[in-house]
């Protein structure tokens, strides 16, 4: 259903073909919860975690509209694999956002030759993990939790609280390190394979090179596009579940549907209530649809500005986020309820586990609060307010 416009169309076809594979046992998984091992390796060998490193580090230099139809395309099959691949490269962008220029290098051809997955363990609201000074290093305590992807990953970026400052430091870590228990913990209702447990830290020792300080977090105006590239990738994920979730739909009503005994017809596809939904659910997801690549297009604009982005240009890549994002919430969840009415009481059989689709985004959706994005375009439609920059929006 993702449109997959590019110059390189074969990680289009890359994609399509590894969501039909994870389609195949997507259900089965989501009952099991656990990490998506098998998964996680085809991604590896694909090659598409290379895909937004540039080339002169051995990576594809994919654009962020092509990458962002990636994650939207493996989301429509799997929601849970599709967040950790979408981290996996906001996290590569961390280190170009915060870190300096000669972290990069060995960082990111590093990760093509190796076939590195980063995984997260940086959660700024939760505070309980702090940096002590020892020596010209750092030990870091405490517990992180969300840590979506940390299992199974090669790298993690993680942060803590300056026990002097109260600063927030930001560092990349291998994940098999001394001082880091990976806690397989998570055993929520939905997103059940992103492993977004806890991560532990005992003493773990960080090397002044390990730290993204060069200009760290919010270091700059172009640092602050992170939280923008954060939500435009739920942006996504969001609405590749309410695709997948029509799919499913239509699928079933094709195939298995039955039309109502009083409806007058023979098939559910000639019923008008049926097409009246099926109608208004398409139009919902297509003006998602539309606001989401517009606000992908906007955002690989202010990210080609770099250092010469204004607080203007970010707080207008922003607004159009929070645009996507309030649409593929609103209506994606219309989507993943509504899907039940248009193929009726047998569809709710577990056999078929559709219910996966409204758990995984009810879950999901909930990551932070949708009325605060839009209070935030009520203030640019009204007063003509740009967002202020924090570390999560």
């Amino acid at each position: 259903m993702t449109r997959f416009e590019s110059d390189h169309p074969e990680w289009g076809v890359i994609a399509e073909q590894l969501a039909q594979e994870f389609a195949k046992t997507a259900a089965a998984r989501d009952k099991a919860g656990g990490t998506p091992k098998h998964e996680r390796d085809r991604l590896r060998e694909s090659g598409l975690l290379a895909m937004s490193i540039p080339q002169e580090y051995g990576g594809h230099g994919a654009s962020w509209p092509e990458t962002m139809r990636v994650v939207r395309t493996i989301a429509q099959a799997d929601s849970s694999v599709a967040h950790v691949f979408g981290f996996h490269h906001l996290l590569l962008a961390t280190v170009r956002l915060f870190g300096s220029e000669w972290q990069l290098a060995p960082l990111f051809e590093e990760t093509v030759v190796r076939q590195w997955f980063w995984g997260n363990a940086l959660n700024p609201l939760d505070r309980r993990t702090v940096a002590k000074a020892d020596g010209d290093a750092w030990k870091l305590n405490g517990v992180k939790s969300f840590s979506s992807g940390a299992a199974d990953s090669d790298i993690l970026i993680v942060s803590a609280l300056n026990d002097e400052t109260g600063k927030l430091m930001v560092a990349v870590t291998p994940s098999d390190r001394a001082g880091i228990t990976i806690h397989h913990d998570w055993d929520n209702m939905g997103q059940r394979q992103t492993d977004s447990g806890t991560v532990e830290f005992r003493d773990l020792r960080v090397d002044a090179r390990d730290l993204l300080t060069t200009p760290g977090p919010l270091g700059s105006v172009f640092a602050s596009l992170r939280p923008c590239l954060a939500q435009l990738i739920l942006v996504n994920v969001f609405l590749g579940i309410a695709e997948g979730a029509f799919a499913e739909a239509k699928r079933y009503t094709q195939t298995r549907g039955k039309a109502w005994a009083t409806s007058g017809v023979a098939t559910p596809s000639d019923d008008p209530y049926i097409l009246r939904q099926y109608g208004e659910l398409w139009l919902a997801l297509e003006g998602a649809r539309l606001l989401a690549d517009r606000a992908a297009d906007i955002f690989q604009g202010a990210w080609d500005l770099g250092d010469g982005l204004t607080a203007q240009q970010r707080g207008e890549t922003s607004i159009a986020i929070a645009a996507a994002k309030v649409s593929a919430t609103k209506n994606g969840l219309d989507v993943v309820n509504r899907m039940f009415e248009v193929m009726g009481a047998s569809a709710t059989s577990a056999h078929w586990g559709f219910d996966r689709y409204w758990r995984n985004l009810r879950t999901h959706t909930l990551h932070d609060p949708v009325d605060y994005k839009i209070k935030e375009l009520g203030e640019w439609a009204l007063r003509d307010t740009i967002p202020t920059p924090t570390f999560y929006s």
